[in-house]
């Protein structure tokens, strides 16, 4: 697990652009704040693939965990700010304790239970800027099937979704070497 997690933080060293995104979400002092899905899963996918020119980012999801506030102003209010400093980004900010409304699920406890959640286990990785050149990664599932090359149907959403997605966001395409998990 730590070696998964060392391949994933060397990987974003390498990238500036992900690099600077921690840093922009690390100033926003969240709470159980990180940066997900994407952002982590497919350049794990590109260094499978060797892909020497990175797949470029639809989004960025960056998700948080505070039961606190569950206003969506405040969201889109942190979308403006992470905008102003890299506008290159589309940034999608959302926090967790209300996710489970949209989701027609019981209240997540926290941003790992939430990611539990989601449709595709290698989708459920998530990193964060911890302090200077420090890095936290965290999975629902673990690492070892995302570095496998596999896509793998969580079993708490109907297959239909998970199917859906894998389809219409044209992984198998991008990145050929990807197998669907039996």
């Amino acid at each position: 697990r730590k070696v998964k997690m060392k391949a994933i933080v060397d990987l974003i060293r390498k990238d500036p652009i992900r690099h600077e995104a921690l840093e922009c979400v690390y100033q926003l002092e969240l709470p159980q704040c990180y940066i997900a899905a994407g952002f982590v899963r497919n350049l794990v996918w590109d260094s499978l693939h060797h892909n020497v020119k990175l797949t470029p980012l639809n989004d960025i999801d960056v998700i948080f965990f505070d039961a606190d506030c569950l206003d969506s102003d405040y969201e889109k209010s942190l979308e403006l700010k992470l905008s102003e400093q890299m506008p290159q980004l589309n940034w999608q900010v959302k926090n967790q304790a209300k996710m489970h409304l949209q989701n027609g699920d019981n209240p997540y406890q926290s941003t790992l239970d939430a990611m539990s959640y989601w449709p595709e286990k290698e989708t459920a990785v998530a990193v964060r800027k911890v302090e200077h050149d420090r890095y936290e990664c965290i999975s629902a599932f673990g690492f070892e099937s995302l570095f496998q090359g596999f896509i793998t149907h969580n079993p708490k959403r109907a297959y239909g979704i998970f199917e859906n997605r894998v389809k219409s966001k044209g992984w198998l395409a991008m990145w050929p070497n990807l197998r669907i998990a039996p």
